[in-house]
């Protein structure tokens, strides 16, 4: 299916599928190109046109929407071998698609109104029309369409045109060897101007081979395999970045952990000496506790022991007046609460009492709430 896309160039196809539609777009965009642009980037619309015209080939350039004559060919030199184009012009127009263009009068033409649907499928919808719109079977022409606007109620305006095949065969055995080389066929309208259809089947047509087209798709997946490559270096500079600075964390975490400890162990011992600092003045030391009893302990009183555990006194000895020890020990700064522990024992040796005696240390508020602090369990 041809199309006349917005600024009136021919030859936009818009097929079925997403091929179609790239190829469509593709056309479409390289019609808002200049045509130096369109020709450098191998996206040019332009054609040469082949006239038959009494013996003679005429030869047109369709370029865009203007067409212009170039020369005439007897048809008498189309029969020799090679191409006879080469040696009238050079690459840039014989290089160019060749179309042989049809007189209006070879073709017939019909107006149809065709559902919206018959648009996926026209060539199939238009080879039943045949039959019932001109007086050819299907199998006796060769045809093509054109379509035109959309109407409001969905129908479709289509313009069929066929050429009977006996004479269309005939128009291209005139051409002798460049038969071969016709990218298309089309017809002329009362003016000359090609109507835009292509008649010639499409196992006939004649498609250039581009020599580069192969370096090109080497070229093409070279560049993709690069970008990969490029991709996949970013990607794994990225994972190697964020291992480094993992490690970095963990080290760094490592060393701050350590830190930490360090600063709690510091800290406990800070603590522990001002606990042991402020305890140690907040109660009577063992030179203070010995020169108390030396002077509230009668001559007559000596120690078999005398020991200090935690924030008890603990003594034990021998006295002719242990019964009055407790009134003696009474009322010191250094204890309080001075008590015999159990009876007192007869010593037969020494004619003496064997005595037990505990008093608390009088310990300062701040230090026995510290001892306090320090005995309750985390």
């Amino acid at each position: 299916m041809i199309l006349r896309d917005s600024l009136g160039l021919y030859g936009a196809k818009l097929g079925v599928g997403a091929g179609g539609f790239f190829a469509w777009w593709r056309s479409a965009l390289a019609s808002w190109l200049p045509a130096r642009w369109r020709a450098l980037f191998g996206m040019s619309s332009d054609r040469l046109l082949l006239t038959p015209v009494a013996g003679e080939l005429r030869l047109r350039l369709a370029r865009g929407t203007e067409i212009r004559d170039l020369a005439q060919v007897p048809t008498s030199d189309l029969a020799s071998s090679g191409d006879p184009l080469a040696s009238l012009f050079g690459p840039s127009l014989v290089d160019l698609p060749r179309w042989l263009v049809l007189p209006a009068s070879s073709s017939l033409r019909r107006r149809l109104l065709l559902p919206a649907a018959a648009a996926d499928r026209l060539r199939d919808v238009l080879g039943f029309e045949i039959e019932r719109q001109t007086p050819f079977a299907a199998a006796d022409v060769v045809f093509d369409a054109t379509v035109g606007r959309r109407r409001p109620d969905g129908q479709l305006e289509v313009e069929l045109l066929t050429v009977p095949k006996t004479g269309f065969e005939a128009a291209i055995a005139e051409l002798g060897g460049l038969a071969d080389s016709l990218a298309g066929v089309d017809v002329a309208d009362a003016a000359g101007v090609p109507l835009g259809v292509n008649l010639l089947l499409p196992s006939r047509r004649y498609r250039a081979v581009d020599p580069w087209r192969t370096w090109n798709w080497a070229l093409a997946a070279v560049a993709v395999l690069a970008l990969a490559i490029g991709l996949w270096q970013m990607l794994e500079n990225r994972r190697m970045a964020a291992d480094q600075l993992q490690q970095e964390v963990a080290s760094r975490s490592a060393a701050a952990r350590r830190v930490a400890i360090q600063r709690q162990q510091l800290n406990d011992v800070v603590q522990g000496a001002a606990f042991l600092d402020r305890t140690r003045h907040g109660r009577p030391t063992m030179v203070e506790i010995l020169d108390e009893l030396s002077r509230r302990l009668p001559d007559n009183t000596y120690l078999e022991k005398l020991a200090v555990e935690d924030n008890r006194l603990l003594l034990i000895g021998l006295s002719t007046e242990a019964s009055a020890l407790v009134a003696r020990l009474e009322g010191s700064p250094l204890w309080r609460s001075p008590a015999l522990t159990g009876a007192l024992q007869p010593d037969p040796r020494t004619h003496r009492d064997r005595f037990t005696l505990t008093a608390e240390l009088a310990i300062s508020g701040a230090a026995t709430k510290e001892a306090a602090r320090g005995d309750r369990p985390n």
